[in-house]
């Protein structure tokens, strides 16, 4: 009986000590490795409360006080800055992957995709960007610029010089071809969204997924942007 209690007195002891070094290790970190938890927690924080979400909450999760987190990001502002350049950052290979006419436009496509798919259909990169859609007004506007300048418009440019359609300068986009694109690219981002905001089960197999979807895509685009030039004959495009 007294063997046991000394066992449990010792465990206890060791348990202690070990939080003790866990805090006193903390406290030593150097301010980039501490920048760093704070980003990384701050992920963590804002995908699953949102943007509402306390920095002093936060804080506590990472067992420092709130003046020593505002020394390395004076507001909250600017730490949501950080943790969504941070989530939303740009493989500029997949530019390459989309034009690259070495291989069929379905390869190309399917392999972008793919790609595109590993990194946003993760739990911070859908949950965040629904909450900052919902509750920051402007802040998505960078990333889907940048969606429709380096995604779309070539894709689209693509698609026509592959089924020998009217091609563009390949800087401008008709309204009805943005439509067309983000038929594909919205299913694949749905996919996300099912998981992470409805806790839906989706497929294991998202690779097979895509390649079944941007097939689809592509036997019914050609067609569908021969009829948006039949309709739509000399009227401008959009810029």
């Amino acid at each position: 009986m007294q063997d046991s209690k000394n066992r449990e007195e010792k465990a206890s002891g060791k348990s202690a000590n070990s939080a003790d070094l866990v805090k006193s290790t903390t406290r030593r970190l150097s301010p980039e490795v501490r920048e760093k938890l704070i980003v990384q927690k701050a992920i963590e924080h804002f995908a699953t409360c949102g943007f509402s979400g306390s920095t002093r909450e936060l804080a506590r999760q990472l067992d420092i006080t709130q003046p020593l987190l505002y020394r390395y990001f004076p507001s909250k502002e600017a730490l949501i800055d950080r943790v969504y350049d941070e989530v939303y950052q740009w493989d500029s290979s997949w530019e390459a992957m989309i034009k690259d006419r070495s291989a069929p436009l379905q390869a190309r496509l399917v392999h972008f995709y793919t790609s595109y798919a590993r990194v946003i259909l993760r739990r911070e990169w859908i949950r965040i960007f629904v909450f900052a859609g919902l509750t920051r007004e402007g802040i998505n506007d960078r990333y889907l610029a940048k969606l429709r300048e380096r995604v779309f418009i070539p894709v689209i440019a693509e698609i026509r010089h592959t089924h020998g359609l009217a091609v563009t300068s390949g800087k401008t986009i008709n309204e009805k071809e943005l439509e067309l694109i983000w038929s594909l690219h919205a299913s694949i981002f749905y996919i996300g969204v099912r998981k992470w905001i409805y806790d839906l089960p989706v497929t294991e197999d998202i690779d097979a997924l895509i390649e079944q979807m941007v097939d689809a895509f592509l036997n019914g685009s050609p067609h569908v942007l021969q009829q948006i030039d039949n309709d739509l004959g000399a009227k401008p495009r959009l810029s």
